[in-house]
């Protein structure tokens, strides 16, 4: 959102000058195409601004620069060209690197195929064409490589930023951002919402007892076999230290209460640590009306805390319905 709007901020200012200078001079052409761009900058931020989407906007964006900007290299000629170079830069920023090099190959295929059908109208002699070519493409495919790269780092930081480093689960940074999200689409579409807080019995004997690398691997068998359990739109974080929580969009109580005892059947049978058979205790809870994240987390730990108590191995959800038989371990 900041870059779009910086974007179309230079856009505006920087244009507008031209625009009014064109249509006062009697470039009438150029005037108003300079006038359509600035045009087109101003409901794209506001478009974005008002709905949050930068994807539209930046696509569109980018579409009308290059057609504006190819428009007034054919106008204006060699005095025009010079716009091509920061529209390259700008389409960079705007849409994805793949997105934005087609948009520079096709301004300079536009303008190579019409310098070579009106000889002298842009271009001053072929030289100057295959240059101005050469120069621009080195342009793109550098800007291309750059944003590339950087594009690459941003989503390895953002991973290494939002994933557990043990598991693979995302962390708690995640899951609060995550929960916020939830939370505001169940109070704004009325989305239904629950969480699963799902903890290791006895963990820590086995951190005692075998070490801490055999329980590591514990979490992350654990971890696998929830993801492979749970249903791709499922969102699965690490809590604490052997403490899950599993956000279930689009689940009521029966829903949420049948999920947790499929996970809870699917560790009984497979989840085997060096001690023997592992087992998990699951506090739950849905979203309430108006409720924020934070009472959600709290009421689904409090279940939690409560099927510790009972004995563990058992499930408690919402309202102190509990299944508390053991599940049998093959």
């Amino acid at each position: 959102m900041s870059i779009i709007t910086l974007m179309g901020l230079l856009g505006v200012v920087g244009i507008t000058p031209y625009a009014i200078y064109r249509l006062a001079s009697g470039s009438y052409l150029v005037g108003v195409t300079d006038s359509v761009i600035v045009l087109s900058t101003v409901i794209a931020v506001i478009y974005a601004w008002r709905t949050g989407d930068t994807v539209k906007p930046g696509v569109y964006l980018a579409v009308v620069f290059s057609a504006g900007a190819t428009l007034i290299a054919i106008n204006l000629g060699v005095n025009g060209l010079f716009w091509i170079y920061p529209l390259i830069l700008f389409n960079f920023f705007m849409v994805t690197p793949g997105k934005a090099l087609l948009a520079t190959i096709l301004v300079l295929a536009t303008l190579m195929i019409y310098g070579k059908v009106q000889p002298q109208r842009v271009f001053e002699s072929d030289y100057q064409m295959v240059s101005f070519l050469v120069t621009g493409m080195m342009a793109g495919i550098l800007s291309f490589i750059f944003a590339y790269r950087t594009r690459n780092q941003r989503d390895l930081l953002q991973q290494l930023a939002i994933q557990d480093p043990l598991t693979g689960a995302r962390n708690r940074r995640a899951m609060n951002e995550e929960l916020k999200i939830a939370t505001s689409l169940s109070h704004r579409h009325g989305n239904p919402y629950g969480v699963l807080i799902m903890d290791l019995d006895h963990f820590k004997r086995i951190n005692d007892n075998h070490g801490h690398q055999a329980g590591d691997q514990v979490l992350v068998d654990f971890v696998d076999l929830i993801k492979r359990a749970s249903r791709k739109e499922d969102r699965l974080f690490r809590f604490g230290g052997e403490e899950f929580l599993l956000l279930l969009p689009n689940t009521n109580r029966s829903g949420l209460l049948s999920a947790a005892q499929q996970l809870q059947e699917q560790v009984g049978l497979k989840l085997v640590g060096p001690g023997g058979p592992v087992t998990m205790s699951v506090g739950g809870a849905i979203l309430r009306a108006g409720e924020h994240w934070e009472e959600l987390l709290q009421r689904a730990d409090q279940r939690l805390y409560q099927a510790k108590r009972a004995g563990r191995n058992c499930i408690i959800i919402e309202d102190g319905a509990m299944i508390d038989e053991p599940l049998a371990a093959h």
